[in-house]
């Protein structure tokens, strides 16, 4: 329940929340704001959740700034815009008496005012009716953010520029005055924020998690993507056709996602370094082509997004249910390798890898993010961007080449059609090295070994430890809870607890083992309902997992909530 509460400074960290509906245009505030906080100095974080509608229902933004770096969603709301008529009903649970509600009086329930509830009304309304009304909605609300957190105006104002230019003279200048009212309307609420800068943060780039997985697969010289849209995937498909023609990428929205593995397969065989991105459902209909892959020994780059299933599920929600699927998916035996970035530098340096991988050791590359990854915006260093060589394993092929020939490694040399004099010949049923089908049983045996060692030689990413060395409590998280792990260990302050991130989670990092062994208590945190990495450690190390706290309503942890259950496991 919200009562008046005291005044509070805002010096260390704020939250602040958008509330509002499909279409308003949330998008157009989020990308410029992130840009904005970072080139005026301050260290921001975003993140989203937004119903299935195209229109109306009730979207939220969630912007963080802070004197530290930050990660993570808060449940916390310092402050809440209210945008539309629906605004608070779902958020009721998350404001407190210190939370400073703004909008326009009819969009705020009349039981927040009865309560004493901190309510600063304002009739958006009229202060842009002669511009064109809610049109203008965002700029306004953009001033009023600038204002508050005392960015650049200056800044501000290229971004609006660079913003609506297209649009032409007349909607820019309108979008600069109904900014410039934002911001004049900030002086006069005296909302006491005030949030250190650091300059170091200047000059980091701000994206998103689809932004890192793109720029990532464009570093590793991916140059054809097929796929089918399918949330929160089709980012990434967007993001590399909009970059196409400066990276010479070819961009093929196939009919379904069977065609759309095989046409990635097909652009391997011939010589491109291709992939696809896709979800939990339509990574399903792919697990043919990931055995067709494991057979032929393809290189294969496939990005799953995961959202919570089963079937349809929550398609615009965040959850990590699909590592199993992941694992297993594809008849019969084949390496593979699955990457779970959990902060953006790892999206893009993982994405990269992938690629690296897949060619060099001919087999499928799974990179597993979800929705709270891909959406989320945030800062990295510039340089993550810093050039590097490609190498290229294919190899000029002579008149007697065998595809499948046998290697001590278990890798054979890859030709592709055309260059060279061979004849480069794969095919799905069991083949002798020659690519030719066989029923022999002693080429099947030797087949089979051949490609399970493949992997032998490739050095693992090992898990990543944060905290105090001399642990005695290991906290074990994979992908998108990297964040909110980090800060809750921040919260505990506890000099006998450590973190194990790990952003490669198939197959187990050969350290791992000693790594868990290290701990007499040891936690997972998964946003799934049955504990899957805890379940593929304990497979494989025969040790056990103590405490499993998971998670999968469709939100992401919050700092709070995690950091409580944290507490309340270890007072157990």
């Amino acid at each position: 329940m919200l009562k008046k509460g005291e005044e509070t400074l805002f010096d260390k960290d704020i939250s602040i929340v958008l509330s509002g509906e499909a279409g308003q245009g949330l998008n157009t505030i989020e990308s410029l704001l992130i840009t904005m906080l970072t080139r005026s100095g301050k260290q921001a974080f975003l993140s989203k959740e937004f119903m299935s509608r195209v229109r109306g229902g009730n979207n939220t933004t969630e912007i963080r700034v802070s004197s530290e770096s930050v990660y993570a969603f808060v449940n916390r709301i310092d402050l809440l815009i209210v945008l539309s008529r629906n605004g608070m009903e779902r958020l009721e649970n998350r404001l407190s008496p210190a939370t400073l509600i703004i909008g326009e009086a009819g969009n705020i329930p009349q039981k927040y005012a009865d309560i004493g509830g901190r309510i600063i009304p304002i009739d958006f309304s009229a202060a842009l009716a002669d511009l064109g009304g809610s049109l203008f909605l965002n700029s306004y609300i953009f001033g009023m953010l600038a204002g508050l957190l005392s960015c650049n105006s200056e800044v501000a104002k290229s971004l609006i520029q660079d913003q609506f230019q297209a649009k032409g003279d007349d909607i820019v200048g309108k979008n600069l005055l109904a900014f410039q009212r934002g911001s004049e309307l900030s002086g006069n609420m005296a909302i006491p924020i005030s949030i250190e800068t650091n300059a170091s943060v200047v000059d980091r780039i701000a994206l998103n998690g689809t932004e890192a997985v793109a720029i990532g697969a464009i570093a590793g010289g991916c140059n054809f993507i097929a796929s089918y849209p399918m949330s929160p995937s089709t980012g990434v498909l967007v993001n590399l056709a909009k970059r196409s023609e400066a990276y010479d990428i070819a961009v093929e929205q196939a009919e379904d996602e069977i065609a759309a593995i095989n046409m990635m397969l097909g652009a391997w065989y011939a010589g491109a370094r291709a992939m696809v991105t896709t979800s939990g459902g339509g990574f399903a209909l792919m697990t043919e082509g990931m055995s067709l892959a494991g057979c032929i020994e393809s290189p294969a780059v496939i990005h799953l997004a995961q959202r919570p299933g089963p079937a349809t599920g929550l398609p615009t929600r965040t959850e990590q249910g699909d590592l199993n699927l992941a694992l297993y998916a594809g008849h019969g035996d084949y390496p593979r390798v699955i990457y779970a970035p959990g902060h953006l530098a790892d999206g893009v340096m993982l994405s990269r890898k992938a690629f690296e991988v897949a060619d060099q050791y001919q087999v499928p590359v799974i990179l597993l993010t979800d929705q709270f990854f891909l959406d989320s915006i945030g800062t990295i260093d510039k340089s993550i961007f810093s050039e590097s060589t490609l190498v290229n394993h294919i190899v000029e092929t002579a008149p007697d080449y065998n595809r499948y020939a046998m290697t001590p490694s278990g890798i054979s040399p890859r030709g592709i059609p055309g260059y060279g004099h061979g004849l480069v010949c794969v095919d799905s049923d069991e083949h002798s090295e020659n690519g030719r089908i066989t029923e022999d049983f002693n080429i099947r045996t030797a087949m089979v070994d051949k490609r399970m060692r493949k992997l032998a030689e490739y050095e693992d990413i090992e898990p990543e430890l944060i905290g105090h060395p001399d642990y005695s409590i290991l906290i074990i998280g994979w992908g998108s809870t990297y964040g909110v792990i980090c800060e809750a260990l921040k919260r505990l302050q506890r000099s006998d607890i450590a973190f194990a991130y790990f952003k490669q989670v198939y197959p187990l990092p050969t350290g791992t083992k000693e790594l868990m062994e290290r701990a007499k208590i040891r936690i997972s945190v998964e946003n799934n309902a049955t504990g899957q990495f805890a379940g593929l450690l304990k497979m494989e190390t025969l040790l056990d997992i103590q405490f499993n706290l998971l998670k999968y309503n469709g939100m992401p942890f919050s700092v709070e909530e995690l950091t409580t259950r944290i507490s309340g496991t270890l007072s157990i």
